[in-house]
């Protein structure tokens, strides 16, 4: 893809999310399966329960927690407050901490399950204490109320049409790797079943693992396995869920003596991710813009904390395994490749080019216009 359309592509993504974040007339459906806060109508001076999953990934910490504070800041004037915890990548102490939300009695609760399954009791117990219930970046089961993400198949695809486009006419020369994410996240069975429609048929998968809690390390030693029984010579890509599997992939491919490295998929955008892009070491990452997804988060909960419907922020409807006709906003995602860094995460603030162009990076840097 030419820089000119990189560039358009990226403005149809910015504009798919301002209306996805803005537009109130198509959510009326999803509106009204809505349940309002049990609780009187609030001023702005609400309490938000935010409960992250893991501190594995970058993104929590630098991005989802700063912007949905700053957005639940600026919609109620600086009165409403966030009270934060993260559950480290262990769905006991999750549900310990819906346990504490409830006690601490947050007007609502946005979360991002560790196990989407595991947590459905405590949304319960938060609902019958009359707390309304986000769920943040992946669909977790219980009587949620509202649901934000990416559309998280379209995931899949983007990296597995971005492999594709990498293997060309060579897609049947040797064997990928798939390295998807772990069972307990349903996001990963999505991007799984993405990555799956685009490269069934046209690719060989010589070995196929589920990451457990989506660690490097476990990537890393699934890698070293794939090697050891595909043969190194017969490794020509990698599907990787993420970039810090990536990460893990692409060691362990040094470390076997592979060269040049075949192509490594990833996502997130993550500062190391988008190094390696910028060195070769890995193909693409997909580049999620954390902030409409915080944004409409933040939307959600204060106007469920105040007792309103989400008629003016919600523009579809989602379906989990427990609850139907879920209110929903998904945001679309971008393709990250060399090629357009400076149009997606440098143009959009995430990194500044001083911190992706380090001195071990700065002639690659250079290479690809990066100043």
């Amino acid at each position: 893809m030419n820089t000119r359309m990189r560039r358009a592509a990226v403005a149809v993504a910015a504009g798919a999310m301002a209306v996805s974040l803005a537009a109130c007339g198509s959510a009326k459906e999803a509106g009204d399966t809505t349940k309002e806060s049990s609780g009187a109508a609030k001023g702005d001076a609400i309490k938000v329960g935010l409960l992250l999953p893991e501190n594995q990934t970058a993104r929590y910490e630098k991005f989802d927690k700063p912007l949905i504070e700053k957005k639940v800041a600026e919609l109620t004037g600086g009165k409403g407050k966030v009270v934060y915890a993260n559950a480290k990548q262990d769905a006991t102490t999750q549900n310990s901490q819906v346990d504490t939300m409830i006690t601490n009695k947050v007007d609502v609760l946005i979360v991002d399950a560790v196990d989407s399954k595991a947590i459905a009791g405590s949304v319960k117990k938060a609902k019958d204490a009359g707390i309304p219930v986000i769920a943040y970046d992946r669909l977790a089961e219980g009587p949620i109320d509202a649901y934000t993400s990416f559309d998280n198949e379209e995931v899949g695809k983007v990296q597995g049409k971005a492999l594709l486009e990498a293997l060309g006419d060579k897609a049947k020369d040797g064997q990928i790797v798939m390295m998807n994410g772990s069972v307990t996240d349903p996001n990963a069975k999505l991007f799984k079943s993405g990555a799956h429609s685009v490269l069934d048929g046209k690719v060989n998968v010589g070995k196929e693992y589920d990451t457990v809690e989506w660690k490097p390390e476990n990537a890393n030693t699934n890698m070293a396995a794939a090697l050891s029984a595909l043969g190194k010579d017969k490794v020509i890509g990698v599907y990787s869920a993420n970039d810090g599997m990536a990460g893990g992939i692409i060691t362990a491919l040094k470390a076997a003596g592979v060269t040049p490295l075949p192509p490594v998929t990833g996502q997130d955008a993550e500062l190391a991710g988008v190094q390696r892009i910028v060195a070769g070491e890995q193909f693409m990452s997909v580049y999620k813009p954390y902030a409409p997804e915080a944004e409409a988060a933040a939307k959600m909960a204060v106007a469920l904390a105040k007792g309103e419907k989400l008629d003016g922020v919600t523009t579809s409807t989602v379906d989990s395994p427990t609850t139907k006709g879920v209110a929903s906003v998904l945001i679309p995602v971008v393709s990250l490749t060399k090629g357009n860094i400076n149009d997606t995460v440098v143009k959009d603030g995430v990194y500044s080019v001083a911190e992706i162009c380090t001195d071990k990076y700065a002639a690659a840097c250079a290479a690809l216009g990066l100043k």
